[in-house]
């Protein structure tokens, strides 16, 4: 009984801090958010604190031991953050790691910028254009706050509170349903869109995340990576029209050197 009560009055603060400050709340894409921007930023602390302490089911591959292949991944990172595009740029963290799993074709970001890419999905890929059009992707739902969005559907607000709130249980339950979590189909056509944006500012090919989408299509059986995705088939063509419709490069002239080199320190 005490625990739900204190619960319930996380709850209460939670929702008034959120009332107060949703005016202009609303984006592109649509779906009520209980939080705001500061507590996405907290609540990403917290899950990052939760995935880097378990190592076994997340391998973090060791910075110190592979500083050239998370100074390539950073680069690329950067370059998209430092696009101009970014709404939260400067609100969020935006740190990176490579998780050393080469089965799982896999990237995703936490609430708050924190960004996870598998070593199965850089070796998977070709292209560094490919690669940077899932960074926008994932980047965008965190920026677009999409992930606060979904989980104030799927959870509640009790739930919520309770991970803000450091609960161990509640925390391993959020970043278990944060890694397959199914965002709506709307908020996933804005990621797509939104990485043809970001990129638009970098050099990389605007339209990457066509590229990655036309490589899975290929495949017989569908990565884990669009296990909570939409079907691919139409993505493709919306992504090159987007990026025709804002008249950035969609050529493949970014460094595959470096792309190569990244794939071969892993």
């Amino acid at each position: 009984m005490k625990k739900y009560s204190f619960l319930s009055i996380i709850a209460f603060i939670v929702i008034s801090m959120s009332f107060q400050g949703c005016k202009g709340m609303a984006k592109p894409g649509g779906g009520f958010n209980l939080f705001s921007v500061q507590q996405d930023a907290q609540l990403g602390l917290q899950v990052k604190n939760e995935i880097e302490s378990d190592r076994t089911q997340f391998p973090i591959l060791d910075e110190s031991r592979n500083k050239e292949a998370y100074r390539i991944i950073r680069d690329m990172t950067n370059e998209i953050l430092n696009s101009g595009k970014i709404v939260h740029r400067n609100e969020f963290a935006w740190e990176v790691k490579i998780i050393d799993d080469d089965q799982t074709l896999n990237a995703f970001c936490t609430p708050g910028g924190y960004i996870y890419v598998y070593t199965g999905l850089i070796k998977f890929l070709e292209k560094e254009d490919e690669l940077a059009g899932v960074m926008g992707h994932e980047i965008a739902h965190a920026d677009q706050r999409h992930s606060t969005r979904q989980m104030t559907k799927m959870y509640g607000i009790s739930v919520l509170a309770s991970a803000l709130a450091g609960n161990k249980e509640t925390l391993a339950q959020i970043t278990a349903g944060l890694i397959g979590l199914k965002f709506s189909r709307t908020h996933e056509t804005e990621a797509d869109l939104y990485s043809v944006r970001y990129l638009g500012g970098t050099r990389f090919n605007c339209a990457g995340a066509a590229g990655f989408f036309e490589k899975m299509l290929g495949q017989q059986t569908p990565p884990q990576f669009l296990s909570t995705h939409p079907n691919p088939d139409n993505r493709v063509a919306t992504i090159k029209a987007k990026a025709q419709e804002d008249g950035c490069k969609m050529s493949n002239t970014s460094d595959q050197s470096r792309y190569q080199r990244l794939k071969s320190l892993l």
